[in-house]
């Protein structure tokens, strides 16, 4: 199943185009995903344990537990990082012939787990291109009250300062959402298996956790195949170039031996 292509209906692709983001249920079913769900889980036990006690953490780490690449060390999480299922949905939504992988990240919302402040994820990455788009798919039944991603439509090209994930990116994003006027949209509730895909410029937020259930989801995030290196704008950017493009040059292609074509 992993290693069948998707096909993205006209629809959808318009839809993702005008707005940003795009809802696409059914991406795999739920039986298929539990042994990947399973395997996520397992990786996940070791870094749960060695967390502080909520009230002891701040904003962002009270948001969500992120845990990032672990395709690297796990034989059942790279066969659903890679998998061509995924990569031709994102190839077909950005509109390329072929897509990279950037890297995967696991983000568990805990029960009473707080909100996610508005942000955009390209602020981190130091690439060329703005065909960047990240997958993100509950590994469980999801609903409103547990933490659902929301989007502003039509804000990828959104004239703001670059800011990190945080306090004074909500305030200064939230309060730019509501003067633009820009269209809130965040599913009822989403299947395990269904996703939803958005370009890395796309403003996003979520609320926190009111549930006494894990909000778990998967996340991966893919460029364009023909993505270069930028010279990194912020200390966040150098990271990333150091750990996810293995400390490529700026200006090499984004192809780092962590950074594989997905796809045919």
């Amino acid at each position: 199943m992993l290693n069948q292509p998707f096909s993205v209906s006209p629809e959808q692709r318009a839809y993702f185009t005008a707005n940003g983001h795009a809802y696409i249920p059914g991406l795999i079913s739920a039986a298929e995903l539990q042994p990947y769900r399973q395997a996520i889980l397992d990786w996940a036990a070791d870094f749960r344990a060695q967390q502080k006690p909520m009230e002891e953490r701040d904003t962002y780490g009270k948001a969500f537990l992120q845990m990032m690449n672990l395709w690297e060390s796990s034989e059942t999480v790279k066969e659903f990082t890679l998998a061509k299922r995924f990569a031709s949905a994102a190839a077909q939504l950005l509109g390329v012939q072929q897509v990279r992988l950037y890297h995967d990240q696991a983000l568990f919302k805990e029960p009473g787990g707080g909100h996610t402040p508005w942000h955009q994820d390209q602020y981190y990455w130091p690439l060329d291109t703005p065909k960047t788009v990240t997958m993100w798919m509950p590994l469980v039944d999801i609903e409103e009250g547990m933490g659902m991603l929301t989007f502003a439509s039509k804000s990828s090209g959104a004239d703001l300062p670059k800011l990190e994930i945080s306090d004074a990116s909500e305030a200064l994003i939230g309060d730019y959402v509501a003067k633009q006027g820009y269209e809130i949209v965040a599913q009822k509730s989403m299947k395990a298996g269904d996703a939803t895909f958005h370009l890395g410029w796309t403003l996003h937020h979520a609320p926190g956790n009111q549930s006494n259930k894990m909000r778990e989801v998967m996340t991966i995030i893919y460029m364009d195949a023909e993505a270069r290196v930028m010279e990194p704008q912020n200390p966040n950017q150098e990271a990333d170039r150091q750990r996810w493009l293995q400390g490529l040059a700026p200006g090499s292609p984004a192809a780092s031996a962590l950074n594989p074509l997905i796809g045919d």
